[in-house]
């Protein structure tokens, strides 16, 4: 990113390209009610109204549309890190040399079809004998307004930082894969031919999170070290576990639809119409995921030819209650787990558990470096309260007099930056020996020439996404991936060279 254009991170329209074709394209959600509120307690947690209003927005895109109409020609995005955060502000604020507030960030789309930032609300809740305190920050014309801006996508980055480490890379990839591994274990024989075809996918995982465990996530480690929010960060992976994991929308495209990000839509491409066409992650992702369900389901139907032999194979369903009853035992009553009776009730299970794995942890793992790298532009911690709340007048006069000194002292400190630097460029790297998605053959497999013909297929589909990602990094209608300075999306290309390189889509969660 610093080879391309060391000054994008300070522009609105990279901050706003990253939530579709950055580090975390899984956070972006289409506005579906208005106003925006909370759902927390207000006796708690104060005021749920937000303060992003009809007005303000209707004033910010300077009278294109109505917020109805807005609405209604799904316009509005959201990067909504309130209900989650807010029940921690009070205790992370104790920690000396961070804070946190609850934020909503909303954006608006415009004709290109690309987003752009329209305002950003930072909320503290009561705390002690202090009311609630909340304030929206636009893009501003003047000065202070301008720094004060800045500032409070810093606050924004360092939210979405932690998030992602904490939610979408180790919740929804590494923690949740557990269970797959050990029930398979348990339960099916080596060899079984649903355990021969996850196996390639399981490699590595069980050993990179014990050594996640000893150094990265655990106390004092580098994740509560360095980002936000602190001590409290297993606390924000459980939170999101309880509210938000479903294992029915751990696919691809029931993630999209939940989001808003595309509706059902049996005459498009892949099934899905997308909400904004040009999201990179999107329109790359659903070509693995339907690469993965075709090899899948050639695989399933060879040995699966009907539902009384999924439903008699012991082995099979004694693999998935285990995993429902004993890997997730307090989600193990929940009416969305899918029930394995037919083919194809399999092979929507093993597509979701392969593109977890596979597609979803590439994508939010081997650009860390690219992107968070360079702290400013994804500052893993945000280390001081905005200027404007409850200021002293010597704190306020040195943010009026050098403004820069106090995003620098927002930003993390110099040894949290390069402790971050340094473990990112490592968990960024594909080792010598990486085993990529559709590269190597099972031993078995060589036997059988229906499967190996279903595989050979697998890995051309995977040579033409390359070739179609190749095109698309070239097309310049496509501004969310093209574009002077712009970094090319290449995340979910399947292949990659040894080393850091910002794309290639490994088999397992090896890192």
């Amino acid at each position: 990113m610093l080879d391309r254009d060391k000054f994008s991170w300070f522009r609105d329209e990279e901050f706003s390209r990253q939530t579709l074709a950055g580090l975390n394209p899984f956070s972006i959600e289409l506005v579906k009610e208005w106003p925006l509120k909370s759902k927390l307690d207000p006796e708690i947690y104060g005021s749920p109204e937000s303060l992003i209003t009809t007005e303000l927005v209707e004033k910010e895109i300077k009278g294109f549309m109505t917020v109805n109409e807005a609405l209604d020609k799904k316009k509005l995005f959201l990067l909504d890190y309130y209900d989650l955060l807010i029940p921690l502000v009070k205790k992370v604020r104790e920690i000396e040399g961070t804070t946190l507030y609850g934020s909503r960030t909303l954006f608006f789309l415009t004709e290109n079809g690309c987003l752009r930032p329209i305002a950003i609300e930072l909320t503290r809740p009561p705390i002690g004998d202090k009311p609630q305190w909340k304030q929206v920050f636009i893009p501003c014309w003047d000065a202070t307004g301008v720094w004060l801006w800045k500032l409070a996508k810093a606050h924004v980055c360092a939210h979405d930082s932690g998030y992602h480490e904490l939610v979408i890379h180790w919740l929804r990839t590494h923690c949740v894969t557990e269970p797959y591994i050990i029930a398979a274990n348990r339960q099916m024989s080596a060899m079984h031919p649903i355990y021969r075809l996850l196996h390639p996918h399981f490699r590595y995982t069980m050993a990179i999170n014990a050594l996640s465990r000893g150094s990265l996530i655990n106390a004092g480690g580098v994740i509560e070290s360095c980002f936000s929010p602190g001590k409290y960060s297993m606390e924000v992976s459980s939170a999101a576990y309880e509210k938000l994991w479903r294992f029915d929308m751990e696919a691809l495209p029931a993630d999209l639809v939940r989001r808003g990000m595309a509706v059902e839509d049996p005459t498009a491409e892949h099934g899905l119409k997308l909400t904004i066409e040009d999201y990179p992650f999107a329109n790359d992702g659903l070509i693995l995921w339907d690469a993965i369900k075709k090899w899948v389901s050639d695989y399933v139907n060879h040995y699966y030819q009907d539902a009384s032999v999924v439903e008699c194979d012991e082995e099979l369903q004694g693999w998935w209650t285990e995993v429902r009853t004993k890997g997730h035992e307090d989600k193990k009553d929940e009416p969305w787990w899918p029930v394995l009776k037919t083919p194809e009730d399999l092979v929507h299970v093993l597509t979701t558990i392969i593109w977890v794995t596979s597609g979803h942890h590439a994508a939010v793992n081997f650009g860390q470096y690219t992107y968070a790298g360079y702290f400013p532009n994804r500052p893993a911690i945000a280390r001081t309260n905005m200027p404007c709340e409850d200021p002293s007048d010597e704190d306020y006069k040195t943010f009026l007099a050098k403004p820069e000194t106090a995003l620098l002292n927002c930003f993390p400190s110099k040894i949290q930056a390069t402790t971050v630097m340094a473990v990112i460029d490592v968990l960024s790297e594909h080792s010598p020996d990486e085993e990529y998605i559709g590269e190597i053959l099972e031993p078995s497999w060589t036997e059988n020439p229906i499967i190996m013909d279903g595989f050979q297929r697998f890995k051309d589909s995977l040579k033409e996404l390359e070739r179609t990602i190749n095109e698309r990094n070239l097309n310049k209608k496509l501004r969310n991936r093209v574009g002077a300075g712009v970094v090319p999306y290449e995340l979910l290309k399947p292949f990659s060279k040894p080393g850091v390189t910002g794309m290639g889509v490994p088999n397992s969660i090896s890192i």
